[in-house]
């Protein structure tokens, strides 16, 4: 969590203001929706966004905080877990591991394997442990692929809630009938995931709507979970092969922190609010967020703007519509670059699934849940940590990383620089044999273990929404050159948030900075004589490297 995201918030509700000047639903000063002058919204508004007359936003500060001092207590690790969800969940994960134990460890596919079992394991679990699958599915590079891959089926394996359930619920929380709400209510969910399921619906008014529903049970799941996967973490560090540098423990935390957000969906929709302002107030255009409803939502219940568009990997339907793609891969790029940079705010979990593009080229984002919030410390820390790489400053880097929280306050960072051999040549992985990668990465693993090191909520959730968008190249624009795209991307905050950014870094605003291409190349691990460097070419080498590390494991 955030150290204290009070300021932060704060400050995004001045920017998001009522303006005195709203004259109708669809007019504002220049015949458009008077609050696009606030939020990065669609033109066809079905309700203009007020916030001064949201009576759900009333407080909101004060529960996010509530929810923060929740934490701590829900991870506590009880003197006895809850028995019941106790016994179930050692009982499944634990035939997993025995049944791998016993016949699979130091096979060919051993990871496979586990992989596979902890999947369904976490299937049979329901919906907590569907939605732990679903964050380390989105840790690529920090968990095994054989993991992540498996764990990515969980996002489309959840079953739906009887629409029994769901009327209670939505009755319940509404406090009247559903029939004096909604003209249409489609009993059939879009999706369903772990925590909530969504209904396409219309209001008695007529305005197309959204309805997201919370599980009528997940609340209560979720605390048994927790307690129970706390008091269980500790023995299975070391133990799990697929376990990665996220060790158990510190696992349980970041999906506690995570998933408790998630629970009150008037948290959600205020995120919906402070992202739409942030792109709003950068100029974004290319992005636009649905309009939470300014009275229908509460607890377990929001419902928002209906928008519809191409799938984000319908690239044959964008490009017959004309929607230029590279463009759009680049916009996506740099505005979560400035909400997470300048704002400390940014949609925590991009995925195919959570954002289309609309017939206009313009990206909407969905599903607010999870999102990013930094303390101005953790931001300034993710600055340096970004800028480091960019001029090759490692020291600055590694500061950027401690204060982030991946590193103890007090570690000896000229000792990691050295111990970890940061300070010599670069090697190219695809130069090195299997035994020297697999060396390598074991190594480096036992070392940053050593140091206490930990990959903290708001960093993941960075790095998940990183390793997104250089999936989606994959898929929009694998022509692209990454050198030039980087050189793109620091040029523009350059030039548009250069002053800022060096003020509150401590540099000289006058001094032109420069970006160390040869620092970049050198994290890559390619020659210092590549001058462009497409997403294809880079996939090639991780095929490579992957391939070798896969024929290791074949000839053992």
């Amino acid at each position: 969590m955030p150290d204290d995201p009070k300021a932060c918030d704060s400050a995004l509700r001045s920017t998001i203001d009522p303006k005195p000047t709203v004259k109708s639903v669809n007019q504002g000063p220049d015949s458009s929706p008077a609050d696009l002058s606030i939020g990065a919204f669609s033109e066809a508004a079905p309700w203009i966004i007020e916030p001064a007359n949201i009576s759900w936003l009333s407080g909101i500060e004060a529960l996010r905080r509530g929810v923060a001092r929740e934490i701590p207590i829900a991870l506590k690790r009880p003197r006895t877990p809850p028995i019941g969800r106790f016994l179930k969940v050692v009982g499944s994960i634990g035939l997993v591991l025995l049944r791998w134990y016993l016949f699979d460890r130091g096979k060919e596919r051993s990871k496979a394997q586990l992989s596979e079992g902890l999947r369904k394991s976490f299937e049979r679990l329901g919906s907590t442990f569907v939605k732990l699958g679903q964050i380390i599915s989105g840790g690529e590079g920090l968990f095994p692929e054989e993991l992540v891959a498996q764990f990515r089926l969980l996002r489309d394996r959840v079953p739906a809630e009887s629409f029994d359930d769901v009327r209670t619920v939505v009755e319940a929380e509404l406090g009247r009938p559903i029939s004096a709400v909604f003209e249409y209510f489609d009993e059939t969910p879009l999706a369903a995931a772990s925590i909530a399921q969504v209904h396409a619906a219309r209001l008695r008014t007529g305005e197309e709507v959204v309805v997201k529903v919370q599980r009528p049970r997940v609340q209560e799941l979720v605390r048994k979970d927790i307690a129970t996967l706390s008091w269980l973490a500790p023995f299975f560090v070391g133990r799990i092969p697929v376990a990665a540098l996220a060790n158990p423990p510190a696992l349980v935390e970041l999906f506690a922190e995570t998933v408790l957000e998630e629970l009150d969906f008037r948290l959600e929709a205020s995120n919906m609010l402070d992202v739409a302002a942030i792109l709003a107030r950068t100029e974004q255009s290319a992005i636009i967020v649905p309009r939470p409803h300014p009275t229908l939502v509460t607890r377990r219940v929001l419902v928002m703007e209906r928008l519809s568009g191409f799938s984000y990997d319908d690239v044959d339907g964008m490009i017959a519509a004309g929607i230029d793609t590279s463009a759009l891969l680049r916009a996506g790029l740099i505005s979560f670059l400035e909400g997470a940079l300048l704002y400390g705010v940014f949609h925590g979990d991009l995925h195919g699934g959570n954002l289309f593009v609309l017939p206009d080229g313009r990206t909407a984002l969905l599903d607010f849940g999870i999102t990013g919030r930094l303390s101005d410390a953790k931001r300034s820390a993710l600055l340096r940590l970004l800028l480091g790489g960019s001029l090759g400053d490692l020291r600055g880097q590694l500061e950027g990383l401690r204060d982030l929280g991946a590193f103890p306050m007090d570690t000896d960072l000229d000792a990691v620089i050295a111990d970890l051999g940061l300070d010599g040549p670069v090697k190219d992985p695809t130069r090195m044999n299997a035994d020297e990668l697999t060396s390598e990465l074991r190594d480096l693993t036992k070392k940053l273990l050593g140091y206490g090191a930990r990959v903290p909520k708001e960093l993941m959730l960075f790095v998940k929404n990183m390793v997104f968008l250089d999936g989606a190249t994959a898929t929009l624009a694998p022509d692209l050159d990454i050198l030039g795209e980087i050189m793109h991307v620091f040029t523009y905050f350059q030039e548009h948030h250069g002053e800022r950014l060096a003020a509150e870094l401590g540099l000289d605003p006058n001094e032109h900075l420069e970006i160390n291409m040869d620092s970049v190349r050198g994290s890559m691990g390619i020659d210092e004589q590549i001058d462009t460097l497409t997403y294809a070419e880079v996939k090639a080498r991780r095929d490579l490297i992957s391939q070798r590390m896969k024929g290791r494991r074949i000839a053992r």
